[in-house]
């Protein structure tokens, strides 16, 4: 499996070039952990080292946990992929879809003709969108005063829908309301549920969506890239003390050793530590295109401080499983076709391939999203992997 020493070297000569201030990054096999390093800086603005224990907003890699969570609901019995989701939670009984505006201005919305189902949520084909890649939807959010999700309230996931449940794929707010769905039918709220039920199991310590006081000293501080390729330390707000819900679409702290031990669990079908979290099945399940004949499409940016535009293989033919993107062919880097994968918005990313039993997290801390540097930080740090 991996060489070491030609990972440490990828990892230490994009530190020294100032790509990166710092970066974590760990891979395993179903065997164990097969390579873990940390090189650089947690900041720019301070000497301390970046450690292999530094604490990441993971932001969308949230999102796996999160389908993890509701696919133990619906081995339970608890959740069901196809029912109509308005049947746990009422306020997804009769959604509105967002045609445009008036000559004045004013939001058109119409009754969707179709159901949002828990399938379509995991998948981003319920038609939920994201304000960061969809003009519309930011420009309603303007029209309404409809609040960030940042802001922790829940009014801020009362959005309609960008699109007709099952017409096409876009990124979206679907798996904060697949969060939503496991709170209902657990009756736990999802920072309870995924440390009984995922962290605990699985020895994630280090992973909560309430940021810890021990771990002021080893968070990693956000930077922003700037137009010359600079990179300048910029201030995040911690997450709302009023919160009225937990976002199971992007809020998790956790490190690049925790989030190994989930991809482990995944690649053992299921099973990791001593403990099951999911059946060899369900693993499976979600490992499967869920999307039909929908394609992934690339993602245009409307804020270009958050994200640049973005498309992973670009001229390929992606899927989505439930919550992973799927690549439908064999990558340069040595990824497997059927491999899953996906990254929060801070520039962290995963894979995980499970033909060739092997997973990876690379773990910064940027903006814009698909930081090109980082991208092919990612790429080489995988080659080096699969070499």
């Amino acid at each position: 499996m991996a060489n070491t020493a030609s990972i440490d070297q990828v990892l230490q000569q994009a530190v020294a070039a100032g790509d990166v201030p710092g970066v974590v990054a760990v891979s395993a096999d179903d065997r164990g952990v097969v390579y873990q390093g940390a090189f650089g800086r947690r900041s720019l603005a301070s000497d301390d080292a970046m450690s292999l224990d530094t604490v990441f907003r993971i932001a969308s890699m949230t999102k796996a946990i999160t389908a993890t969570a509701a696919m133990q609901m619906v081995e339970q019995g608890k959740l069901a992929l196809d029912q109509p989701a308005g049947e746990v939670l009422p306020e997804l009984a009769n959604p509105m879809v967002l045609e445009g505006f008036d000559d004045a201005g004013k939001p058109v919305l119409r009754p969707a003709r179709k159901q949002v189902t828990l399938r379509r949520l995991l998948t981003h084909t319920a038609g939920f969108v994201y304000d960061t890649w969809n003009a519309n939807q930011a420009r309603y959010a303007e029209v309404t005063g409809l609040p960030a999700a940042r802001t922790g309230k829940r009014e801020a996931l009362n959005a309609p829908l960008g699109f007709e449940p099952g017409e096409r794929w876009e990124y979206g707010i679907n798996i904060d309301w697949a969060g939503r769905m496991v709170e209902a039918v657990s009756g736990q709220n999802l920072e309870a549920y995924m440390q009984q039920h995922i962290f605990e199991p699985l020895g994630m310590r280090d992973s909560s969506f309430d940021p810890r006081p021990d771990w002021r000293s080893r968070t990693v501080q956000v930077h922003s890239r700037q137009a010359n390729g600079s990179l300048e330390p910029i201030d995040t707000p911690p997450p709302p003390a009023d919160r009225e819900f937990y976002p199971g679409g992007g809020g998790l702290f956790s490190t690049a050793p925790d989030y190994i031990a989930f991809l482990q669990m995944l690649l053992n079908g299921g099973a990791y530590n001593g403990a099951r979290v999911l059946q060899g099945e369900t693993v499976a399940l979600m490992a499967q295109n869920h999307m039909g004949d929908l394609d992934v499409l690339p993602l245009t940016t409307f804020k270009p401080a958050f994200s640049n535009d973005a498309e992973f293989f670009p001229g390929m033919s992606k899927k989505w499983g439930l919550s992973f993107l799927i690549n439908t062919e064999d990558a340069p880097t040595g990824r497997s076709a059927g491999s899953l994968a996906w990254a929060g918005i801070n520039n962290t990313y995963f894979w995980l391939d499970l033909k060739k039993r092997v997973a990876g997290v690379l773990m910064t801390q940027i903006l814009p999203f698909a930081d090109p540097t980082v991208l092919g930080l990612l790429d080489r740090f995988e080659a080096a992997v699969y070499g």
